[in-house]
């Protein structure tokens, strides 16, 4: 029989591989989560995450120089306050701790660019991403807060905001506060698919949160649902998010998919704590060659549509590209 396809031909030589290598990944695209708590002198590692640490305003900017060597652009804070409340005001005061990590970020390491991630949950005693109204979050009372957290970010320095508390509206009602404050430049990455996930587990940990109770299944979208993501994303487009989001990443990679085809704006996803904690969990215990994993993982997200990738690995990552590993 002769054979007049062979596939293999564009296999046989690594130059060749390396030429005609669909998915193409860049350090400029991944988003490092760094985790900023009030205090002073500040280095904490975090029990869940290995590898990964809590730091304070004071000592942030090493982690900042660490990243800006190994070639990563773009920083995302989470913060964790010492005081928390009903109505999370912490998360929008002038001196809350992202607005100070913003302020020490852009006079240590002002070439990066800075992301807010905008949300109530690790800033109210009872954990949830909103303000409590008998057994559920008041949708519509926690909107202003929320505008009112973006645009305090963005005065502290922040050059993006990214909010995740998932509830309806908050894209209008921060693009609009964003605009009145005369921040019409500031773009908004919307966590518009994002899921009641168990992945987030590690994250509790990571960020101060071990007061929540119950669930967020009332804001977060049922893991289940296909048609319901992409009802998010048009609704976050129509109000004027700049980037979509889908979170988590791994599980939920025909979301990413289906999203890449039917917007015209970046798609970014997360690769969220779980997923990262599983990956190192397994790697120390010499059940999976962990830098192999990672290659892959990270790769397949960027294959199933991603263009942007906020993830605990992206040192590693970084660093694999510079070995031509990945990318």
């Amino acid at each position: 029989m002769e054979l007049t396809k062979r596939p293999r031909r564009l296999r046989m030589d690594g130059r060749v591989r390396d030429m005609i290598r669909e998915t193409r990944i860049s350090k400029k695209s991944l988003i490092y989560p760094i985790f900023v708590e009030e205090g002073e002198k500040v280095i904490r590692e975090i029990e869940t995450m290995p590898g990964q640490k809590r730091y304070s305003p004071d000592t942030l900017p090493y982690a900042l120089e660490e990243a800006a060597k190994a070639g990563i652009q773009n920083i995302m804070f989470f913060g964790i306050p010492k005081h928390k409340d009903e109505c999370g005001s912490q998360a929008y005061h002038d001196h809350g701790i992202i607005q100070e990590a913003m302020r020490a970020a852009k006079k240590a390491v002002p070439e990066l660019l800075y992301i807010g991630d905008v949300c109530m949950c690790e800033y109210t005693s009872h954990g949830h991403c909103g303000i409590i109204k008998g057994d559920s979050v008041d949708n519509d009372k926690t909107l202003p807060l929320l505008a009112k957290t973006a645009v305090s970010q963005v005065a502290a320095g922040a050059d993006m905001v990214a909010p995740s508390d998932m509830m309806d509206g908050r894209v209008a009602a921060i693009r609009k506060a964003l605009d009145e404050a005369g921040y019409i430049d500031t773009p908004i990455m919307s966590y518009a698919a994002k899921y009641a996930s168990a992945f987030y587990g590690p994250f509790r940990d990571a960020a101060g949160s071990d007061n929540f109770k119950g669930n967020r299944k009332t804001y977060q979208m049922d893991w289940h649902n296909r048609r319901e993501a992409l009802k998010e994303v048009d609704t976050d487009l129509e109000e004027g998010a700049d980037i979509i989001m889908v979170k988590p990443a791994l599980s939920y990679m025909d979301i990413i998919r289906e999203t890449r085809d039917r917007v015209n704006v970046p798609v970014a996803a997360y690769s969220v704590s779980g997923e990262y904690a599983m990956i190192k969990a397994a790697g120390a215990q010499g059940m999976i060659d962990e830098k192999a994993i990672i290659a892959e993982t990270t790769t397949s997200i960027y294959r199933a549509g991603a263009e942007i990738l906020i993830t605990y690995f992206a040192k590693e990552i970084a660093e694999m590209i510079d070995e031509g590993r990945i990318g």
